[in-house]
Order: C-alpha cells, then structure tokens, then sequence
C-alpha cells in the first residue's frame, strides 16, 4: 500500500516548536549572564528585558506545532 508523504507547505520549517524553544532559551541564558556579569551596566540594564522577551517567546514557542 502506497501512502501519499506528507507535504509541508514552504518556507514553513521555521516557525516550529524546537528552533523557537531553542532561540527562546538562548535568550533567557544570555540574559542571565548579562545580569550576572559586574563589567558593563548597559548590559545589566537591558538583562530583565531580554529575559522577558525569552520567557514570552519561549511560552509562545511552545504553543507551535511539532
């Protein structure tokens, strides 16, 4: 029995759960150190806002497909 494959639309493999999740940690871990680190202030500064916007996109990101 032939089963037809399954077809992905194209330029569709981006939006997906596991490169999202993996951008969104990223940035979470980055934001950590930028926090953590004692050199730079503008670093310190912008750390809670780059750990927001990875834990919104992470909660985004795992409400996408497979």
């Amino acid at each position: 029995m032939n089963t037809p494959a399954k077809t992905r639309a194209p330029g569709s493999g981006w939006l997906r759960r596991g490169p999202a999740e993996a951008v969104s940690m990223a940035l979470i871990g980055g934001g950590i150190v930028m926090l953590m680190q004692p050199f730079w202030l503008v670093l310190y500064t912008w750390s809670f806002i780059v750990i927001l916007a990875g834990t919104v996109g992470f909660v985004v990101g795992s409400h996408l497909r497979d």
